[in-house]
C-alpha cells in the first residue's frame, strides 16, 4: 500500500511550499527500488476553488475527508498568521495525530499545527520572520528560529521555503534511508542532505561578483550574457 500524504492549503497560500510537496509526494518514481511510495492529495477545509498567491487559482478536490485518510498531513503555508484557525481543521488535524498521522508543517503552517495544541511544550521551528508572532500566539511552544527543522517523531516543523525541501527529504530518508533520499535529491538538483540543526541564515557577506557586467542594470540585451 503505499503511504498516504495529505497537503492541507488554505485561501491565499503561496505555490511555492506546496509545488515542494507535491515534487517530493506526488510524483511517481518507478526508478527506485523500494517497496512502497506515496500517494499525494491536496485537500482543504471545504473542497472547491482556492486563491493562490500570484493571482492564480487551486481547485481542491479534497475537503478534510483527505485529512482523516492520510497517513502524513503536511501544511504548507497559513496565508494570516494573526487569523484564526478553523475549528473543523483543529479537530481534524487532532484526530489524525490520535491515530498516529504524522503532522508537518511548512513556514508558516507551523501556527496550524500549534492551534491545535499539540505543539505545547515541544520545540518547533518556523520561518525567523514568524517566530515572535508564534511565541505571542502560542506562548506554551519552544519556537527555535535558528534551525532549517525539527523532528518531534510524529511532529514536524520547518522553516521557509527550501527548508520545506529539506524536511521533506529528511522524511523520505526516514522512511526509505540515506540512498532513496539522495537518488529523490538528486533527481531534484540539489544537496541530499542538510541537518535540521543548520542556521536559517548566514551574515556572512558575500564576496563582490568579479564580472562587472553581471552589475549592469537589466537590459533586453542582457539575455545575451547567460552561458556566455
Amino acid at each position: 500500500m503505499p503511504h498516504r500524504v495529505a497537503a492541507l492549503i488554505f485561501n491565499g497560500s503561496a505555490p511555492f511550499e506546496l509545488g515542494v510537496v507535491v515534487e517530493v509526494f506526488a510524483l511517481p518514481r518507478p526508478e527506485l527500488d523500494v517497496d512502497w511510495w506515496y500517494e499525494l492529495s491536496v485537500c482543504s477545509p471545504v473542497a472547491g476553488r482556492l486563491r493562490a498567491v500570484g493571482g492564480f487559482e487551486v481547485e481542491t478536490r479534497h475537503g478534510l475527508e483527505g485529512v482523516a485518510a492520510a497517513d502524513t498531513v503536511i501544511v504548507p503555508a497559513w496565508p494570516e498568521p494573526r487569523a484564526a484557525v478553523p475549528e473543523a481543521v483543529i479537530d481534524a488535524l487532532r484526530c489524525a495525530h490520535a491515530r498516529g498521522a504524522r503532522l508537518v508543517s511548512i513556514c508558516s503552517g507551523a501556527f496550524v499545527i500549534a492551534a491545535t495544541g499539540l505543539l505545547d511544550g515541544r520545540r518547533a521551528a518556523t520561518h525567523w520572520r514568524y517566530a515572535d508572532e508564534l511565541r505571542r500566539l502560542h506562548p506554551s511552544v519552544v519556537v527555535d528560529e535558528r534551525v532549517l527543522y525539527v523532528d518531534d517523531g510524529l511532529l514536524l516543523t520547518s522553516a521557509g521555503s527550501a527548508a520545506g525541501l529539506d524536511l521533506c527529504l529528511h522524511l523520505v530518508r526516514r522512511d526509505h534511508g540515506a540512498a532513496i533520499a539522495n537518488q529523490v535529491a538528486r533527481r531534484l538538483v540539489i544537496a541530499p542532505h542538510r541537518a535540521g540543526d543548520q542556521s536559517q541564515f548566514s551574515n556572512r557577506p558575500m564576496a563582490p561578483a568579479d564580472d562587472d557586467r553581471l552589475r549592469q542594470p537589466w537590459s533586453g540585451h542582457s539575455l545575451g550574457l547567460i552561458g556566455r
